[in-house]
C-alpha cells in the first residue's frame, strides 16, 4: 500500500525578481513500512523534498497523497494537524527541551496541536517508548544529563509516541560517534523490522544506506531511483 504518492512535484523560489526552480516534477512513491534513504549533494532539492513530504513546505505545482489524503493546497493549521498525527521527526541536533526530563520530552508532542492526547494517555506512552529504546533506568534525566546516543533515543521514541504513520529522519547519526551510530541504526532496523515503522531518511551515513530497502538520489532538482534490495 503506497504511504506516499507525490505526482509532478515542483517547486520555485523567488529571489527579488527572479525564480530559482528548486524541484523539477518530481514523482515518488513510498510503500508502508519501507526504509528509505535519500541521497544528494548540498543544494541539490533534497531539503525542499523533506519540507514538502514532512508538511512543512508547500510545493508551487504538483500532487502530494499521504496515507491517502491529498495535501497539496491545505493551509497551515491543517497542516500542523498532518504533521501531529501523521509524521514524526528525527533531527541531528536531537532537538530536545532542556527543561524537560526524558519522560516530558518524549510525551510532549501528544499534548499539542489541535486534538491533545489525554495526559494519562501520552504519559503511558512514553514510558512505554522509554522502555522499548532503552530508556527505562534514565527517564527523569534531562538532556544534560543523558549522552549523545541517549539523545538521540529520546528523539526516536518522541518521533514515535503519536503512533505516525511516517518517520522522517534527517541526518540521525551525523552528531554521534561510530559505535552510537552503530546502536541507533540497529534500534531504527528493528522499530523498522518488528513494528512495520516508516522511514525516510536523508543521509550521507554509507552505514545507514547499507541497511535501507531501497536509496533515491536527487541532483538539480530531479529525482532519481537508485539502489532497491529485498527485505532481509
Amino acid at each position: 500500500m503506497s504511504l506516499i504518492t507525490l505526482s509532478g512535484i515542483k517547486k520555485d523560489y523567488r529571489l527579488g525578481d527572479t525564480i530559482v526552480p528548486a524541484l523539477h516534477g518530481v514523482d515518488f512513491v513510498v510503500e508502508a513500512g519501507e526504509m528509505t534513504v535519500i541521497t544528494g549533494p548540498s543544494g541539490s532539492g533534497k531539503s525542499t523534498l523533506l519540507h514538502i513530504l514532512g508538511c512543512l513546505d508547500q510545493p508551487t505545482d504538483g500532487s502530494y497523497i499521504l496515507d491517502g489524503e491529498e495535501i497539496t493546497g491545505r493551509d497551515l493549521d491543517d497542516l500542523a494537524a498532518v504533521r501531529n498525527s501523521k509524521i514524526g521527526f528525527i533531527f541531528q541536533s536531537f532537538n530536545l527541551v532542556p527543561v524537560l526530563d526524558v519522560l516530558e520530552n518524549i510525551e510532549l508532542p501528544c499534548l499539542i496541536g489541535a486534538m491533545p492526547i489525554p495526559p494519562a494517555e501520552a504519559r503511558a506512552r512514553a514510558r512505554k517508548l522509554a522502555d522499548r529504546v532503552g530508556l527505562s533506568s534514565v527517564i527523569h534525566h534531562r538532556p544534560d544529563q543523558l549522552s549523545g546516543g541517549q539523545r538521540q533515543r529520546v528523539a526516536i521514541a518522541r518521533a514515535l509516541v503519536t503512533q505516525p504513520r511516517l518517520v522522517l529522519a534527517d541526518e540521525p547519526t551525523a552528531n554521534l560517534d561510530s559505535r552510537t551510530s552503530a546502536q541507533i541504526i540497529d534500534l531504527m532496523l528493528e522499530l523498522n523490522r518488528d513494528d512495520g515503522v516508516t522511514f525516510l531518511f536523508s543521509t550521507h551515513d554509507p552505514r545507514i544506506e547499507k541497511h535501507a530497502r531501497r536509496i533515491v538520489h536527487i541532483a538539480d532538482g530531479v529525482l532519481h531511483e537508485g539502489a532497491r534490495k529485498e527485505a532481509a
